[in-house]
């Protein structure tokens, strides 16, 4: 009887309203193996709904090869991790559902067509929100929290001419219309007991799961050129505890403290981590590395000394006045752990161009910490 719950759903409908790729992987529509009869019968393991290679897109000889959204396979069926196996002459070519269009289309778009593209798929997100606390004494009490949050994406407007010259753009990064929303998941338990009348201590652990997060990535082997782009493929955790002291006003005093212990984890600090993996032609690798706001401690203290006014003023008077009414002095102070970085191992110039400067790290990604500091 004595449980206090309170629950809520919240339910988004995102719709970016816009055009978006077939497949990322071609900007023309291309065939699959469903529909591709010409060369015999496909291997068992291969789907009517993969993306079909051949070694000339204009004039198909021979298949080399299959992609069933990022998972490559060889002509045999067979999984591959590097698609430049495919790259049997001209390099790896979807087979595509108009080859002509490539030989007669003008020299601006080589054949682009609308039929290239669809409508963006309108994402619906159910997030459920709970919360409830019972009190075990009269001067205890569990609590519990959860709750699921969703961002929609940036980075996402369509520009049709991002496509229209994608084969001549030497810087080939381009938006990503079909980016979908980060999503947020919030546990938290915790108990508050009373130590006095007026001061109570509160514990709680937290954790938090991130997923959907956007990250710099490459699509590579993509037709007729690879560019760069954003990915929903970033991930994360913070986890933590937390101490809180509290004392409301007792005579002239209020006080707060607070300690958290936290881990945060990721796969990425911000939407533009990857840039330099992918810039140097890696895979869209992912690794759980410390995130830039992974703090191990952090402390605040705050304490208030103030002085009311009238019958409940207790400071000093002259001449009857009460000079120091709705008078007081507050005192904040903080201290924290230092947050992750990666230490260079050589020095380098900051304000130079012309001269190639390369830095080069000592250690992991966000492997050295800041020294401590506080305030």
């Amino acid at each position: 009887d004595d449980i206090i719950f309170n629950i809520g759903v919240r339910v988004d409908r995102y719709d970016a309203n816009q055009e978006v790729l077939k497949d990322r992987y071609s900007i023309y529509n291309v065939l699959t193996a469903g529909e591709v009869t010409d060369f015999g019968a496909h291997p068992a393991n291969i789907g009517d709904d993969y993306v079909v290679y051949v070694d000339d897109n204009t004039n198909a000889a021979s298949i080399t090869g299959y992609r069933n959204g990022d998972n490559w396979y060889n002509a045999a069926g067979l999984p591959i991790t590097d698609p430049n196996v495919l790259n049997v002459s001209k390099g790896v070519l979807p087979m595509l559902a108009d080859p002509d269009a490539l030989l007669n289309g003008d020299a601006l778009n080589k054949g682009l067509s609308a039929d290239a593209f669809e409508d963006y798929e309108p994402e619906i997100t159910v997030m459920p929100r709970v919360s409830f606390n019972f009190p075990i004494s009269d001067e205890a009490m569990f609590y519990a929290y959860y709750d699921v949050l969703t961002q929609r994406p940036s980075r996402n407007r369509m520009n049709p001419l991002d496509y229209l010259f994608l084969a001549y753009k030497t810087a080939t990064t381009v938006n990503n219309p079909d980016l979908k929303s980060q999503k947020t998941t919030n546990y938290e338990v915790g108990f508050k007991q009373a130590l006095s009348s007026s001061s109570a201590l509160t514990i709680n652990a937290f954790y938090r799961e991130m997923r959907d997060m956007m990250q710099y990535t490459r699509v590579a082997y993509a037709f007729p050129k690879e560019y760069y782009t954003w990915g929903n493929i970033d991930f994360g955790t913070v986890k933590g505890l937390s101490l809180a002291y509290e004392m409301r006003r007792t005579k002239n005093v209020r006080l707060n403290a607070n300690y958290t212990l936290q881990f945060a984890d990721g796969s990425g600090s911000s939407d533009v981590t990857g840039v330099n993996i992918v810039n140097s032609e890696q895979p869209n690798l992912r690794a759980t590395l410390p995130l830039d706001y992974d703090q191990r401690h952090n402390l605040t203290a705050s304490m208030d000394y103030r002085y009311g006014s009238g019958k409940s003023y207790n400071g000093p008077l002259i001449n009857g006045k009460q000079i120091f009414a709705n008078a007081g002095v507050n005192l904040i102070a903080t201290l924290g752990s230092g947050t992750p970085y990666s230490r260079q191992l050589n020095a380098t110039r900051e304000a130079m161009f012309g001269i190639n400067d390369r830095n080069y790290l000592e250690g992991s990604v966000n492997g050295s910490r800041l020294p401590w500091t506080y305030r």
